[in-house]
């Protein structure tokens, strides 16, 4: 555009011009060139009464500033007659300004049919009749500029304005309408919605706010929409005190229910989280972009589910890739897991537990299932269940296992599994969920294992779905086995195979085992898994773990430790064998329709493969170089010496705990940190991670902040410009100004090192949240020492990630929170860092305890009473 916006020879219409952003609208266009008809009925805000003198007002300092204007006193109501003023006394029009409003707010109880009709129809219907009767001649012009006056009531509404916000909002829906009408005919309409001092905005605004929203901050927005330089079309823009914006629609991705099932209530509520989401958000411009996504699921076919399983969002996921990573140590536990060298002088299995044998160390081959199940499971306990899957881990049976070896195991590697729902299976009842998994060795990108894991969830089937192979395969000839090994299991067998990572309660804790009716804890089905691929390498291989290539089982009963298993065997080629395997004590098939497959020669090394790609994020992650704090970047102190600096200048000025009374999170990104500072409690404090609930959070990069607090950047700037979000009390965050009077030479000089810190114990970013959680806890015992009597015990606590002991001691009133270690503890708990803080907001121990995130030596009573943590956060 030029230098300056010029009307010249362009024929203006401004309604309700007489007063407020009608006038400085006809104003502004007319100081431009512009040839203004100045329409104003002269009645009060609420629509009563009629005068000239507003619009014959305004008319004359058009004149006297040296434009032209003439005086129109018709109600918007005719429309028409306004615009053939115009015509008649500049012979076109090219600008519609629909400005004209009046007010008769009240609740909507207390709303009359008057007070709705008188509201339509000057904002609504006079909108609509002065355009109508401009439109032939903007069309037949091929020009035309039309601004419709919204309102924040009707984009958001407001009480006591049921009627205003109504008609605002309308006008809206005209003219984004009219905006595609018109556009090849060069005749566009935009929409405003401005804050303004004006007699409508008086009742409902302090007058000094009123007197400070001068419409002059207005009127310049719209002349740039009414320019013909112009080619905004259909926008929406807030508008007031200095402040301009476009607005947009905007809405959440939203969940798609495929065609055919049956949506309830229910379904929609479980989805609710997704429909609300605007994590994931779009932005329709047009009703095409509207009926989009309506339109792609039109052409779906639901594979249907139920509240425990959705198949058309299960089905196909794939799980994000898993790093794990295993030694000749871990190899050796699990072949002593599952029973191997149980004579430690039979040379043929010492080779799976004895790193040093003399004819080579092998991987038992059934331990490839290991390292893919633990993997899975960590999946769930970190509540990355496939999306679709809604049910626990109580309704879950292994019911199937296959494993194929691709390669023998090495006897260490780094592994990168990738996992993805393959099948879901209706099997009336009870439903059936296969993983597929895929196991590749992450530095040389070779794939090394398959397999496939066939949960039988009780409960989650009957929606009518495939009910998978229907034949039972791996069935037994009906005839003796061509081979028996029995074997009798070891009282603590599981306890040792849990070792391997699988810490399911119920393998080891006798009451958990009662609980889902177990006399005493059960045997791992892949315990006796290995122990059947044990006993068929035996028999038909002598014991070379190199010949072995898959193995396909069904999990029939549960086996207890100390029972006798009996595999029978039947050889069906050189390469095939089916086995059944039993207990003994019992009577019980506890493996069925299962079948190995061996090699019949050694097979050869397969080639030095090249990399595979890794996946994107990854790759991402490779590529990338690592991020820098930018003052990091330059040399210059960072968010860590500024955070000090903070906390030295809270220590000097304590009054600020009163004057301030809130606590802030301060979470930076790029790179990822955050602080907590404390104005509300004691002296006041900094500390880096959140600590407690914060009454503010604020949300930037750690650039923006080291700016904003030396002075660079505006906060205001910063928050408006979406740098800066905010969250909680808003309010709050404007009582941080005095964050610019810290010391710049003060943070320029300190200690690389040093850290900010609210307690003596958290002396290091590495802490954790450990040291503010038991000395939250000491604070508390203080307060209520009865809670020492409801526990009566000393409690040894072991945290992980970061590492750190502490005791609690609760034999007597009020009871003592100490660091270190000390005998005697009736119950060691050991959990990691970010489990202590589950736990100090809320989480039950239970819980943890189920999802084996909480280990209890000790008595395990002790685990049922740790209430006392319990919104220590």
């Amino acid at each position: 555009m030029g230098n300056e916006l010029r009307f010249d020879g362009r024929v203006a219409i401004v309604t309700g011009a007489g007063q407020g952003l009608g006038r400085a609208h006809a104003l502004l266009l007319a100081s431009r060139g512009a040839k203004v008809v100045v329409n104003d009925l002269g009645g009060s805000a609420t629509g009563g009464g009629k005068s000239s003198e507003a619009a014959d007002k305004v008319v004359a300092d058009i004149k006297a500033a040296g434009g032209e204007a003439v005086a129109n006193y018709d109600s918007v109501e005719e429309g028409g007659k306004i615009v053939q003023a115009a015509l008649d006394h500049f012979k076109r029009v090219d600008i519609i300004i629909n400005n004209a409003g009046i007010l008769r707010d009240s609740s909507f109880q207390k709303m009359t049919e008057q007070d709705w009709e008188l509201i339509y129809r000057v904002h609504v219907l006079g909108a609509f009749r002065v355009t109508h009767a401009a439109w032939p001649h903007m069309r037949d012009a091929g020009f035309g500029r039309i601004i419709f006056t919204s309102s924040a009531a009707g984009l958001y509404g407001n009480f006591g304005q049921a009627n205003y916000s109504t008609a605002k909002l309308g006008l809206v829906g005209l003219a984004r309408t009219l905006a595609i009408e018109g556009a090849k005919k060069n005749v566009f309409a935009n929409v405003i919605a401005p804050i303004a001092g004006s007699r409508l905005t008086e009742t409902i605004l302090p007058k000094e706010v009123t007197d400070a929203l001068k419409p002059e901050y207005v009127s310049p927005l719209v002349a740039v929409l009414c320019h013909e330089e112009s080619q905004e079309n259909g926008g929406i823009f807030e508008v007031g005190g200095g402040f301009m914006s476009k607005l947009r629609w905007q809405r959440t991705e939203g969940a798609r229910f495929k065609l055919g099932r049956n949506i309830t209530p229910e379904l929609v509520q479980r989805n609710w989280e997704r429909i609300t989401d605007f994590g994931k958000a779009t932005f329709p411009e047009d009703i095409t972009g509207a009926t989009q996504p309506v339109m792609e699921n039109l052409g779906t076919k639901s594979r249907g589910g139920n509240e425990l399983i959705d198949v058309d969002e299960a089905l196909g996921f794939e799980f994000p890739p898993i790093t794990t990573s295993y030694d000749e140590k871990d190899l050796s536990l699990y072949a002593l897991g599952v029973g191997a060298a149980r004579d430690p002088l039979n040379p043929k299995e010492l080779r799976f537990v004895y790193e040093n044998h003399g004819d080579g160390f092998q991987a038992l081959p059934s331990y490839a299932v290991v390292p893919a199940v633990n993997a899975v499971l960590k999946l769930v306990a970190e509540g990355k269940q496939a999306p679709g899957l809604n049910y626990g881990l109580d309704r879950v049976l292994h019911g199937e296992q296959y494993t194929e070896l691709l390669r023998p195991l090495p006897p260490h590697a780094k592994l990168r599994h990738q996992g993805k729902v393959k099948d879901i299976f209706d099997k009336g009842k009870n439903a059936l969920v296969v993983t597929d998994i895929r196991t590749f060795n992450a530095e040389t990108g070779e794939e090394l294992a398959r397999n496939e894991m066939t949960l039988f969830v009780r409960g989650a089937g009957g929606w009518g779905g495939e009910r998978g192979p229907a034949s039972d395969i791996n069935v037994p000839p009906e005839r003796a086995p061509d081979a028996v090994v029995t074997e009798k299991t070891q009282e603590n067998q599981a306890l040792l195979y849990r070792l391997s990572g699988d810490w399911n309660p119920l393998h080891a804790d006798p009451e958990f085992a009662g609980a889902f009716g177990f006399p005493k804890p059960i045997l791992h089905g892949l315990c006796t898994y290995g122990h059947v691929v044990r006993h068929v390498l035996k028999t038909f291989r002598d014991s070379d773990g190199r010949f072995f290539k898959s193995i396909k089982v069904r999990f029939a009963e549960s086996v207890f430790p100390g029972e006798t298993l009996q595999t029978e065997m039947w050889k069906e080629s050189d390469s095939r064998i089916i086995v059944r395997c039993k207990v003994l004590e019992r009577e019980k098939v506890v493996i069925s329709n299962a079948a190995i497959e061996l090699h019949t020669e050694l097979p050869k090394a397969a080639p030095a493969p090249k990399a595979a790609p890794a996946p994107k994020a990854e790759a991402a992650q490779a590529s990338a170089a690592p991020v820098v704090p930018a003052a990091a970047q330059q040399g210059g102190p960072g968010s860590a010496e500024v955070f000090a600096a903070i906390g030295r200048y809270v220590q000097k000025h304590s009054e600020l705990v009163g004057k301030v009374a809130n606590v802030y999170h301060f979470k930076l990104s790029q790179p990822d940190s955050s602080w907590t500072l404390d104005l509300k409690n004691g002296q006041g404090s900094v500390t880096q991670g959140a600590v407690g609930k914060a009454d503010c959070t604020l949300d930037l990069t750690d650039a923006d902040f080291l700016a904003m607090t030396s002075g660079k950047a505006d906060p205001q700037k910063l928050y408006f410009g979406g740098k800066l979000k905010v969250s909680g009390n808003v309010m709050a965050s404007q009582k941080l100004n005095f964050l610019t009077k810290i010391d710049q030479k003060e943070v320029a000089e300190a200690p690389k090192a040093e850290a900010p810190h609210a307690a003596d114990t958290a002396k290091s970013s590495g802490a954790g949240s450990a040291p503010a959680i038991f000395k939250a806890l000491q604070e508390r015992l203080a307060k209520s020492p009865e809670l020492a009597a409801e526990v009566n015990a000393l409690i040894q606590f072991k945290i992980t990630a970061p590492e750190s002991t502490w005791v609690v001691d609760l034999r007597s009133a009020p009871g003592s929170v100490t660091q270190g270690t000390q005998a005697g503890a009736a119950a060691t708990l050991t959990l990691a860092d970010e489990e202590l803080l589950a736990l100090a907001k809320g989480t039950a121990a239970q819980e943890l305890y189920q999802r084996s995130k909480l280990r209890v030596d000790g008595e395990v009573r002790v685990a049922h009473r740790l209430g006392f943590l319990k919104n220590l956060v």
